[in-house]
């Protein structure tokens, strides 16, 4: 058995979690997610837990067990919580700024990059060398924080980058002169 897929999930306080099938739908003071699911893998909802099972142990089955369930967990925790990413910009003239909904970045090439938050994605500039990622959805999340970071990413050499919030950058010693 898979050991993310036997955990239940506990539904906290303001969530509400329905089931149409294999779509199951999580309601909380955040937001709102829909997700469907593989019809294969069975989801019971009893009282504020949440079961999920696989009916054999064909391989297809348990690779989508433990991943449903994980699915499930980061839909219940984002629309009670949240999620949030922070990168940090480190270089000399490296700054970041909101102009409207857009983000623009000027990390030394000949032109600023802008970004476009998708809907249900917001991006917070508190210090003009951090960026703030917040939403409910971690994939919409994560997806826009690593679009961020792979304008720069950090190098070896001098640190200079975009980073995570405290990412370590395993420094290089480069050349040696004669």
């Amino acid at each position: 058995m898979s050991r993310i897929g036997k955990k239940t999930i506990v539904i906290p306080a303001g969530v509400t979690v329905t089931l149409d099938g294999s779509t199951a739908t999580v309601k909380g003071p955040k937001g709102e997610l829909v997700k469907t699911f593989n019809p294969d893998i069975s989801i019971n909802i009893e009282g504020n837990e949440i079961n999920v099972t696989r009916p054999s142990d064909n391989k297809t089955h348990r690779a989508l067990h433990g991943t449903t369930r994980a699915i499930l967990n980061n839909m219940v925790v984002g629309v009670s919580e949240g999620y949030e990413k922070t990168l940090e910009l480190i270089g000399v003239g490296y700054r970041a700024a909101k102009q409207g909904t857009k983000l623009v970045l000027n990390v030394g090439y000949s032109h600023p990059v802008e970004f476009e938050a998708r809907p249900g994605v917001e991006v917070e500039v508190p210090a003009n060398t951090k960026v703030i990622v917040r939403g409910i959805n971690k994939e919409h999340v994560g997806e826009l924080a690593a679009n961020i970071r792979s304008v720069r990413p950090p190098e070896p050499y001098k640190g200079k980058g975009i980073r995570y919030e405290g990412e370590f950058v395993r420094r290089k010693e480069g050349k040696t002169g004669k």
